[in-house]
């Protein structure tokens, strides 16, 4: 796929008052100022984070409303049901709570539904067929919630009441619930939109801990929470909804990391030695890549309560097996998900005319636990809008996920008359339709985008930082990169063009990836770098130079050595 290179706006006098001020290399004030960045006031709250940091959690609509209902179910020892969802977002979400009210000595359990047998987010099935026969008092969801109208009429008709914590988009017409904390209310002032559903509900512990202090709960016997060592599930959870790492969110997942690093909770413990990523310090593409998948795969091929199970436990004997069994499902979800996304890639690129500017495609031989990675796949394969479909017994449940650009949640809302149910975000959604109106929505969808995208498609493009000149990439360098991290979705790892760099050698590794040693060709080679050239086999045919590259530079740990490594992604 041809790559854009777009050099990001250079002014090199802010660029060189901004380097003196805070006292780092003007590659990395470089770097601040692309991020809207440019007093040194504000860079050192970027570099260093920290939890005080953060809002007062009342800030949110409804909030206070949400923690006085509580309260009162805690007073009273009420019987209280956490509803979750079925993914990381949820699963953290879930597991924080859970945690926060058994320390507070509530009368408390959770729930998430089957993601096969039940379908996202509460249910009027779901009320009447635990909440109520359990004789539950209060419903607190996570994650979900904010279209489940229905349900939360059902929970009122049996006495229950609901508080809702999302994060999704809501609908025209808010549930009937008592008290919605999402950020994304129209009438919230919060300005946190874009927080992951396990950031409200980490909002909602900070609040409540903050109500029953004022009120002297924590006086009586009752120890308050530590909610910093609860970072490692905020920070796993917003990694894993890919919301954007930015302002509060950047604050959790930085905090969360070294929690994670320094002092893992046994079921995250044993997650960590099954992905191998034992004895180092942890960022977030090992949350992204090594820790979501495996937790992932309890919701997607058996019951995302298991991993909750993993992530509540404080034996590391009751966790070692279930992060094994998720170790064994992940690799069974790696095989499916690769034969589906085979299939597709196969059976388009035998045939271009089958690939319009948006992708809708169904089978009843897909597993739907699957398909949203597989769309996620196909979106960085063909630059386009992704819906699969998982069809079964005339009903369809479908994953869909966009290139940035493209908002497909707005996509869905305007074909929602083929939908029975829809949901999500700007760049990742999921429908249920009938069987018989799959066609119809394909080509109402495929002309929202062709009427919604310019001629060209979406072609991707490679915003540059700035240009970093060979000898300047040194350890002290990378150390100051790495304090501009976490890096992921809204908060991109800094890339730079370096010229003029001789090949020394190249050869394949992995499945079709490039392991070289580059060196700069300025008449007087004193350094070599490696670099990895992702998802592109040159090992055999190398260029003898490279005019230009475009690449991160980081430290590459292995072996308990650190080696500074350029990760290409593209050359001239």
């Amino acid at each position: 796929m041809k790559r854009k290179w777009r050099m990001r706006p250079q002014d090199p006098e802010r660029i060189a008052r901004l380097a003196t001020e805070q006292g780092c290399h003007a590659a990395v004030a470089a770097v601040l100022i692309n991020r809207g960045i440019t007093l040194p006031e504000h860079a050192e709250r970027f570099l260093r984070p920290s939890l005080q940091h953060l809002p007062s959690p009342f800030v949110f609509k409804d909030m206070d409303k949400a923690v006085s209902r509580i309260v009162q179910a805690l007073r009273e020892d009420q019987n209280i049901l956490i509803f979750g969802d079925y993914d990381v977002d949820g699963m953290t979400a879930t597991a924080l709570l859970f945690e926060f009210f058994s320390h507070a000595g509530a009368k408390v359990d959770y729930y998430i539904p089957d993601r096969l047998t039940e379908g996202y987010g509460l249910s009027a099935h779901a009320v009447s067929r635990h909440a109520a026969s359990n004789r539950v008092d209060l419903i607190i969801t996570v994650d979900c919630g904010i279209t489940s109208g229905k349900a939360v009429a059902e929970a009122n008709a049996r006495g229950i009441d609901v508080v809702i914590t999302d994060h999704h988009e809501p609908p025209d017409h808010l549930p009937p619930a008592y008290a919605i904390v999402n950020p994304k209310r129209r009438d919230c002032p919060s300005g946190l939109r874009s927080l992951a559903g396990v950031g409200v509900a980490f909002n909602l512990a900070l609040a409540l801990r903050k109500r029953l202090r004022d009120e002297g709960f924590w006086s009586n016997g009752n120890r308050e929470p530590n909610l910093k060592a609860a970072c490692d599930l905020v920070a796993l959870g917003t990694v894993a909804d890919m919301v954007p790492l930015v302002r509060e969110n950047r604050i959790y997942v930085k905090t969360g990391l070294a929690v994670l690093t320094t002092s893992p909770r046994p079921g995250l413990q044993a997650l960590i030695e099954t992905a191998g990523l034992s004895g180092r310090t942890l960022d977030t593409r090992d949350l992204a890549f090594r820790l979501a998948p495996r937790l992932n795969a309890a919701g997607r091929l058996a019951h995302a309560s298991q991993g909750c199970k993993l992530l509540t436990t404080r034996s590391h004997h009751t966790a070692r097996p279930i992060a094994e069994e998720l170790d064994r499902k992940n690799n069974q979800r790696r095989d499916m998900e690769a034969a589906i996304f085979d299939g597709i890639t196969s059976r388009l690129d035998g045939d271009p005319d089958l690939l319009p500017g948006g992708l809708v495609l169904d089978s009843p031989a897909w597993h739907q636990g699957v398909i949203g990675i597989v769309a996620s796949r196909l979106v960085n394969r063909y630059m386009r809008p992704v819906v699969l479909i998982s069809v079964e017994n005339g009903l369809g449940k479908g994953s869909a996920r966009s290139p940035e650009g493209f908002d497909i949640f707005h996509a869905f809302k305007t074909c929602r008359s083929h939908l029975e149910r829809f949901g999500g975000h700007a760049v990742a959604a999921g429908l249920t339709i009938k069987a018989d109106n799959i066609a119809g929505f394909r080509e109402a969808f495929q002309q929202f985008v062709a009427e919604n995208t310019k001629a060209e498609g979406f072609v991707p493009t490679l915003d540059i930082d700035t240009e970093l000149r060979a000898p300047d990439i040194c350890p002290d360098l990378v150390d100051e990169l790495d304090l501009l991290a976490p890096f992921g979705s809204g908060a991109d790892e800094p890339l730079f063009v370096v010229s003029d760099l001789a090949v020394e050698s190249a050869q394949t590794v992995g499945s079709g990836h490039t392991k070289m040693r580059l060196s700069p060709r300025n008449g007087h080679i004193t350094k070599a770098f490696d670099a990895i050239l992702f998802n592109q086999d040159i090992g055999n045919a190398p260029p003898p130079r490279f005019e230009k590259v475009a690449c991160n530079v980081r430290w590459n740990h292995w072996m308990n050595r650190k080696r500074i490594q350029l990760i290409i992604k593209d050359f001239i």
